[in-house]
């Protein structure tokens, strides 16, 4: 081994020395518990409580809810593939797992990516088909209904119109939901792992910096989720539940990665962590990239009337999308 050689394995060394230390560490991750859970609520809160101001004008209201729905899709897009993916494949290809079978006999972030695509696919098309059916049973139930008051009054055209709208409407409100639910799903596993990760670390050099960074990367994710709530309609009780689940994931997995690192001495470093880690995020990044391309852009810009009927309203979209993605993407530098 050469002088200089040497000399840089001494100054790693020393650095990880000063940067490792157990109590600091600890510290850190109590207060960015709090600090995420507050940024969260915060991040998610915030395009809810946008939309019920625009509420009182319903033109207005429904423009508000499709741009932010579509800086959501950005933010979601970029969090699949500009975090969650690069993060995945970095810890699958950690030369502590890569030099292993069969992880470096196969590439698995790509095959469990894909497996986390159709997942998602098959549980929309279920659901997507359960909601159809269950819409399709109550609209014959109201064209009955309609058969017996025509029989009586002569019937009228607007009556049928009116039902048919309102079976499209109530179609449209439960496929959002169930988008919003199986978001949160996907944005819940990516949540927990950043935070298990964090929480397993005791490099007090690596969790400084990060603290803030997730503090950021939380608000724009919430508000990513909370775009896609704002949009389904819930009920208040509904939205707060989901909101306090998100909110918590994170700070959850800290505590859960600080317990097992008292429990097994395993770091963030561990093979058995970073495997773990590689699996949940491929998963996750999956899912999120299947839910914001599938059911976010393409059905707001190719499936939305008011989209499609106002080329303004269009512009101001993508440029929202544009504006979400690039905003997720910056934090890459940090977190």
């Amino acid at each position: 081994m050469s002088a200089e050689a040497a000399c840089s394995t001494a100054l790693d060394a020393a650095r990880a020395a000063v940067c490792r230390d157990s109590a600091a560490a600890a510290h850190l991750k109590l207060i960015s518990v709090f600090t995420i859970f507050a940024t969260s609520m915060v991040g998610m809160s915030s395009p809810v409580l946008v939309a019920r101001f625009f509420k009182a004008n319903q033109s207005l209201y429904d423009k508000a809810l499709v741009v932010i729905k579509c800086f959501a899709a950005g933010v979601i897009l970029a969090t699949s593939l500009v975090h969650v993916m690069p993060d995945a494949f970095d810890a699958l290809a950690d030369c502590q797992v890569a030099t292993k079978h069969p992880w470096k006999d196969f590439p698995f972030t790509g095959l469990v990516t894909l497996v986390g695509t159709i997942l998602a696919l098959l549980v929309d098309v279920a659901a997507s088909s359960h909601v159809e059916h269950h819409v399709s049973y109550k609209a014959l139930e109201g064209e009955e209904e309609k058969e017996l008051v025509g029989e009586g009054y002569g019937g009228c055209d607007d009556d049928v119109e009116r039902v048919v709208v309102r079976v499209e409407e109530e179609v449209a409100r439960l496929k959002q939901r169930l988008v919003s639910q199986v978001l949160e799903i996907g944005i819940i596993f990516h949540s927990v792992i950043i935070g298990v990760t964090m929480g397993m670390s005791q490099n007090v050099c690596t969790i400084r910096p990060l603290v803030a960074a997730l503090a950021f990367h939380q608000i724009f994710e919430g508000m990513g989720l909370g775009g896609c709530v704002a949009q389904a309609g819930f009920r208040f009780g509904t939205m707060a539940y989901m909101c306090l689940m998100f909110s918590v994931t994170t700070p959850m997995g800290i505590i859960l990665g600080m317990i097992l690192f008292s429990a097994t001495g395993y770091d963030d470093s561990n093979p058995n962590a970073l495997i773990m880690e590689g699996l949940l995020g491929s998963l996750s990044s999956g899912i999120l990239i299947y839910m914001a391309l599938v059911d976010l852009i393409a059905l707001d810009f190719f499936h939305n009337k008011l989209m499609t009927s106002n080329l303004g309203l269009k512009k101001v979209s993508f440029l929202a999308l544009t504006l979400g993605s690039a905003s997720m993407s910056l934090l890459a530098l940090w977190a």
